[in-house]
């Protein structure tokens, strides 16, 4: 008998219909066929050991299984309920009238319970694309699958309820997600505030600037003076997620099999902060079976480098065009994925090797020489996708001391979000630009071009303080965002005199104070 049985498969950020096939005749052996990797291959055991533990025995006989198409690359447990389901309708042990109405997905323990598996949402999306009536996944997923509306999804705990449920002799209600109220109700419930945040007003403006024009910042200062701590607190005024992108969002967590159970959307913007010792595949994504990495885990929110430095040269270099073209395609031998990595980019590092040059506390002993080796490890094109390089100073004992807290997130995010929606409404006739950070020449010259006033002192600046040629386009840029902030309609001197005040390490002499 020839029964068959739906799922999918997820590649890179592709999701592909999948259907299981499989042939009962006379016989001992098992055949699987379709490009199964090796977990896929090992999900026969598993079957035979959850049928005979739930009280069904494997067939005795000649069993081909398909997973077409065949020529796509099958990876990971997803495939074994499936597989036993169809296993079973072949046998004819239970009513197969059904199976044709919906997807399965999920790993089976060997004892039948169903463990939750990567990829569901994406795999969820396709089973309504594809006019399934519904989806059948682990208990521990069904939160996850059940953000997706006109799509009955039934959470079970294990293959004897997927059975009853198929043979129609149980009727469980599918589960349901008010998924816009559970978005907006969680959107500004946040762990950590700018309020617990001391002093240090220059370097939160910095933050400020940066959130609203969606730049790439770098904080230059000595250890213990709060760098962390305030990039740590950045997402708290990012302007919040749209429904669409934290569905984008939710997508490539759950890929990467980074979702927490029963967590339906993400609701806040990411906050990724790998250790210095990453890997190059670990930061851009791809491996053997390819998985997203950090940079796209960090869509739609923000990539932190502590200590930028201590990366690998070589693995700080991979970021130069996804920083550009906020996405990444990843190319090998057997496969060619794309993964979206529109984040900003956030980094700190102490201002020499010591970590005390211009401390006034404390005496720096490297030389202009280790200063600038030390500063070099972070390349000029880099350098160059960093629009704001802010300075930061020891914080003194009475800011630290003073009982008064500083202002919260909640009004900087305020002024954040009026700032995006200025930019929202400018951008609204051009594809892929959504804030100022990615504007292009062109439009620099349209939106942000200095009155007379402006470019004298642009000019003066350049000359004085010997600023490269890059940091012209750079402090327009950052200029545009002081200026929507402050709600004018044009850029004006006091925006560039502070956009230049953010350029401090294009300075020839910075390291020779």
């Amino acid at each position: 008998m020839l029964v068959k049985t739906f799922c999918a498969a997820v590649n890179g950020m592709e999701v592909t219909t999948v259907t299981v096939e499989v042939s009962i005749t006379r016989g001992v052996l098992f055949h699987l066929t379709g490009l199964a990797d090796g977990a896929v291959k090992e999900s026969h055991d598993r079957i035979a050991a959850a049928l005979l533990n739930t009280g069904y025995k494997f067939p005795v006989a000649d069993i081909t299984a398909n997973l077409a198409p065949a020529d796509l690359k099958k990876e990971g447990s997803s495939f074994d309920l499936p597989l036993a389901i169809a296993i079973l309708a072949a046998n004819e042990k239970m009513n197969c009238d059904h199976l044709r109405e919906f997807m399965l997905v999920g790993e089976l323990s060997l004892d039948g319970t169903l463990q939750p598996v990567k990829g569901v949402l994406p795999i969820a999306i396709k089973a309504r694309a594809e006019k399934f009536k519904g989806i059948i996944v682990p208990k521990a997923n069904e939160h996850e699958a059940a953000v997706v509306d006109t799509l009955e999804v039934y959470g079970m705990d294990n293959i004897l309820q997927v059975i009853d449920f198929l043979n129609g002799t149980s009727s469980p209600e599918p589960c349901f997600v008010d998924t816009r109220k559970e978005f907006y109700e969680h959107q500004y419930a946040f762990d950590l505030d700018f309020a617990d945040v001391r002093g240090q007003e220059n370097v939160k403006r910095a933050l400020e600037v940066a959130a609203a024009g969606g730049h790439n910042l770098i904080m230059v200062g000595p250890p213990g003076s709060g760098k962390s701590m305030m990039a740590k607190r950045l997402p708290s005024i990012l302007p919040p997620l749209s429904l669409s992108e934290s569905l984008e969002t939710t997508q490539i967590h759950s890929i990467a099999g980074k979702l927490h159970r029963d967590t339906g959307l993400i609701t806040q913007r990411p906050f990724r902060s790998p250790h210095h010792t990453i890997s190059e595949v670990a930061l851009v994504g791809g491996g053997a079976n390819p998985m997203p990495g950090e940079i796209t885990l960090a869509h739609n929110g923000v990539l932190f480098c502590d200590e930028l430095p201590e990366f690998n040269k070589h693995t700080l270099e991979v970021l130069r065009q996804p920083l550009e073209d906020r996405q990444i395609t990843i190319s090998r031998a057997k496969y060619t994925v794309t993964y979206p990595c529109s984040f900003m980019f956030v980094a700190s590092m102490n201002p020499c090797p010591c970590g005390y040059f211009a401390d006034p506390t404390h005496h720096c002993v490297c030389t202009p020489g280790q200063i600038q080796k030390y500063l070099a490890k972070i390349s000029g094109p880099l350098m160059d996708r960093i629009d704001i390089q802010c300075e930061i100073a020891p914080l003194p004992f009475k800011d630290i001391s003073q009982a008064t807290p500083g202002e919260p997130s909640a009004a900087i995010r305020e002024r954040v979000i009026r700032a995006r929606a200025i930019q929202t409404d400018r951008f609204c006739s051009y594809r892929n630009i959504h804030c100022n950070a990615q504007m292009t020449e062109r439009m620099i010259h349209e939106f942000a071009e200095p009155d007379e006033a402006s470019i004298k002192l642009l000019r003066d600046a350049m000359e004085r303080l010997k600023l490269s040629a890059r940091a012209y386009n750079r402090i327009l840029k950052v200029a545009r965002s002081i200026a929507d902030l402050d709600e004018s309609e044009n850029v004006q001197v006091q925006h560039i005199a502070e956009a230049i005040g953010y350029r401090n390490l294009d300075r020839s002499d910075w390291a020779e104070r």
